[in-house]
């Protein structure tokens, strides 16, 4: 059964390397025991000892939520993923030769989804700006190098190529100032959102450091923070030795006059059941900061309209702001995870329609996908014809955001780029990323990429 969290609790990470040591380890099926040892040679595991003490039921898994969200499963990988792995452990191939199978596999696995690479790095007198994207106008994306890694990694997570000690495939900064001289350079950039990894990993004197200088940019009003610390690790606000220092500089810049939020990714209600995170959420909230809640939809963990309304109806008690539910991105392991989209509707609908109106700030189902983010309205008809009823909640195209479009039913799509346009008006919201539109045109400001939008009439017409 789940314990009661214990009061000072010293972080220890677990990985594959020292499992072995976790007394209820030593009771898990042999079967299980191999999943984690193959899968987890491609897909980054991490878990602590706060999760495996304070969060899994054991006696439940492997079907626990918690240890399917922190432990990697054998169906994370194909069947010849697995077994050509698995064959190369078992025969005692070279080093050399099982990280070049694990490096095709994950390649396979789509590891930088949604134009990351290809789209969203920004320009700054000609050259990249490494460690920040920059996808829609007024939000950049910064990755601090000290915050890629996390108090434990989520199996699903679409930023598993992070972790995995590929450098190619990893966005870091060290230089905050070249960041910041961006930000100078394009004074429509309002909000940063620190992403990782989790920023919050970091010791306070180094957050400090970043966030110092990132608010010494006037034109930044909003600072972000993705973290999935209240869920994984609450002793970061309440008991670790520097917790009340990294209060105080929560509140120092809500004292700036800038809005702090802390995008708090939570998957499950447990992960806000323990008494220590329901601590660290008080202590966060008296700083002034807001905490909004978030997560995908995700198969084997949280695929109920029971748990999403459970979930969202105790954050708001709490005094967390229900945010968005997305769908799981098109990466890693994917196929383990998805749901059919029009399942997700289905989920999202029954869990809105028993919260109350304070829960229904939430949006979704949406996809982060090329284009935008993109929000499944539902199901509907039109000519006859069964679709799905779309818009844009951003969008790289600003025109589009909020213009409703349309899709052909499809009960087995799973993500955005299997759908197709339902009509000839539809097809400018499918390719408004590759800016095939006759009336978009590709203009850059100072080196970065924007856009000059049709009008609504021009999209529709």
């Amino acid at each position: 059964m789940i314990q009661s969290a214990a009061p000072h609790l010293r972080y220890r990470a677990i990985t594959r390397s020292n499992i072995d040591q976790v007394p209820q380890w030593q009771d898990v099926d042999a079967q299980l025991k191999e999943a984690v040892e193959i899968v987890s040679q491609v897909l980054p595991f991490r878990t602590n000892e706060y999760l495996i003490n304070h969060l899994i039921d054991w006696d439940a898994i492997p079907d626990d939520p918690i240890f399917q969200l922190t432990f990697p499963q054998r169906g994370m990988l194909d069947v010849h993923q697995y077994e050509q792995l698995r064959d190369a452990l078992n025969d005692g191939s070279s080093r050399e030769e099982i990280k070049r199978i694990v490096h095709a596999i994950r390649m396979e696995l789509n590891p930088q989804p949604a134009g990351q690479l290809t789209h969203n790095i920004p320009m700054l007198d000609g050259e990249p700006v490494p460690g920040v994207q920059h996808k829609y106008t007024q939000t950049v994306l910064y990755f601090p190098s000290h915050g890629q890694t996390c108090h434990a990694y989520c199996t699903f997570c679409f930023r598993w190529a992070q972790f995995v000690g590929e450098p190619e495939l990893r966005f870091s900064s060290r230089d905050v100032c070249l960041f910041t001289d961006y930000l100078r350079a394009h004074p429509e950039v309002t909000d940063v959102l620190i992403t990782g990894g989790d920023p919050l990993i970091m010791k306070t004197p180094l957050l400090q450091q970043y966030i110092g200088a990132i608010t010494e940019v006037d034109s930044v009003r909003s600072i972000r923070i993705g973290t999935k610390s209240l869920g994984y690790w609450p002793q970061r606000f309440v008991t670790d030795n520097d917790a009340d220092d990294l209060l105080r500089l929560f509140e120092r810049i809500v004292q700036s006059g800038r809005h702090l939020a802390l995008m708090a990714h939570v998957s499950h209600p447990i992960e806000f059941a323990t008494r220590i995170a329901q601590q660290a959420i008080t202590r966060v909230r008296e700083t002034g900061a807001n905490i909004r809640m978030q997560s995908p939809i995700i198969r084997h963990v949280n695929d109920s309209p029971d748990c999403w309304s459970t979930m969202w109806q105790h954050g708001v008690e709490l005094g967390c702001i229900p945010y968005y539910m997305f769908v799981e991105r098109d990466t890693g392991a994917k196929q383990y995870f998805e749901l059919p989209l029009v399942r997700c509707w289905e989920l999202f609908r029954s869990a809105y329609q028993n919260v109350s109106g304070l829960a229904r700030t939430v949006r979704g189902p949406s996809m982060s996908c090329l284009p935008g983010k993109c929000h499944l309205l539902g199901v509907t008809t039109v000519g006859g014809q069964r679709a799905f009823a779309l818009e844009y909640l951003q969008a790289r195209v600003a025109t589009l955001v909020r213009q409703p479009f349309f899709a052909q039913y499809d009960e087995h799509a799973t993500w955005f780029d299997q759908l197709k346009p339902l009509t000839s008006a539809d097809e400018p919201f499918f390719h408004s990323a590759t800016m095939v539109h006759p009336d978009i045109q590709d203009i850059r400001v100072n080196g970065h990429l924007s856009v000059r939008a049709p009008s609504a009439r021009q999209l529709v017409s």
